[in-house]
């Protein structure tokens, strides 16, 4: 390709729609290499720019098309929204893009002309040749998979939604979580019923239907939270992503609506293991939310959340019999919390058939033989543990496995 460097330089400097591609670490690095005033300073900024594109195999193309579909920028927003794109604006997307699709077809030698390509040998038979180190670069109409991708924003998203389907909330924003350790849903032994009813809430809320906050409860370890996981993975595709909320974030919810709320996609907000005092601050705000505050909701939105107890809030004696003249207030109040989730699924504790039928299914998928001494020392291993759960099966199984 024949480029030139400065007009490159200007036109890089000028990007402003997509602000976030060009402030990210890759943009900048070969915006340095363009404005680089000597060989030493070309070469560090050409190392930086190399060290951006590892996350992508060192190939520009890819990372630059990553960056065009997770940017939240005001073209994308206005086209979620169904709204009008001024003239102006329109124009400038399509320069901007006109931009990267160019950018896709720079090589190497066009960014650092003066180095010896790989394997060059110096002319002066010197010892040491600087040689000089390869990315991969494909030629990409980017506007055009773009707009293609603009049209299908309701299963994509935009912004930090766009490069995942799991979330969490750190330092009060949202954050991808990185590691994937879903499940599949066809994985799963036993509670084929109780997936089935959580997924049809799922689908509701995709297909725009009303949609009831979920709550899973049960016994520790028959896979309520990997039943909300494996479930949101599997839909993934259709335009359904999670955020996970940790009980002492559930302050971060009203912010957490409000930032899904513009989104074309639809979001499972995500509390594991919930319990409260009873006088527990962060009661009030989810109570709120299940009531359907304005501060607290997204119509594209539920709330589902996973206990070991029915009761998500934890009452004593005194609450039963105690020193409250509205002693039925009191109670009231304490189930309030639970009964304001439209849907509950219960996951009760399996028996011995159920707990040795799950250790023969993923035994089997392990590739051990499933014998009647496998079995005895599976319900030795459970009475130990004092749990027949699916945890306690997958356990023993990994065991097995591993000796």
């Amino acid at each position: 390709m024949s480029v030139c460097l400065s007009q490159l330089r200007l036109s890089l400097q000028l990007v402003s729609l997509f602000r976030g591609v060009k402030q990210s670490p890759a943009l900048c690095a070969l915006l340095r290499i363009l404005q680089a005033a000597d060989a030493d300073e070309k070469a560090a900024a050409y190392s930086d720019f190399l060290f951006a594109l590892q996350a992508a195999d060192l190939c520009f193309s890819e990372a630059l098309l990553r960056l065009v579909f997770t940017d939240d920028n005001r073209y994308v927003r206005l086209t979620a929204a169904k709204e009008p794109i001024p003239e102006a604006m329109e124009a400038l997307a399509e320069r901007e893009l006109s931009l990267f699709s160019a950018l896709t077809e720079l090589s190497p030698e066009d960014l650092f002309p003066d180095a010896l390509p790989a394997g060059g040998i110096p002319a002066d038979g010197g010892r040491f040749a600087c040689t000089l180190p390869r990315f991969e670069n494909k030629k990409t109409d980017v506007g055009a998979l773009y707009r293609a991708r603009l049209s299908q924003l309701h299963r994509f998203g935009f912004g930090v939604f766009a490069g995942g389907a799991m979330f969490r909330v750190k330092d009060e924003r949202i954050v991808p979580i990185r590691t994937d350790s879903a499940m599949s849903p066809d994985e799963f032994v036993g509670y084929q019923s109780q997936r089935e009813t959580v997924r049809r809430a799922f689908v509701s809320l995709l297909d725009g239907m009303p949609a009831e906050n979920v709550l899973l409860y049960g016994d520790a370890g028959t896979g309520k939270s990997s039943t909300v996981k494996a479930l949101v993975k599997d839909l993934a595709d259709r335009g359904l992503r999670l955020i996970e909320l940790k009980k002492d974030q559930l302050t971060d919810l009203p912010a957490v609506m409000e930032e899904v709320r513009v989104q074309p996609l639809k979001f499972v907000i995500f509390i594991d293991d919930l319990s409260f005092g009873k006088n527990d601050d962060q009661f009030s705000m989810l109570k709120a939310a299940l009531e359907g505050s304005a501060a607290g909701t997204a119509e594209n939105a539920l709330i589902c959340a996973t206990s070991n107890r029915r009761h998500i809030v934890k009452e004593t004696f005194s609450d039963r019999t105690g020193d409250d003249v509205h002693r039925n207030d009191t109670m009231t109040e304490l189930l309030s919390l639970s009964d304001r989730f439209g849907l509950t699924v219960y996951y009760e504790k399996p028996n011995k058939a159920q707990y040795l039928e799950t250790v023969s299914v993923l035994a089997a998928r392990a590739g051990l033989p499933v014998t009647e001494e496998l079995l005895t020392a599976a319900e030795a291993y459970a009475l130990k543990k004092g749990s027949r759960s699916p945890r306690a099966a997958k356990q023993f199984v990994a065991i097995k496995k591993s000796l």
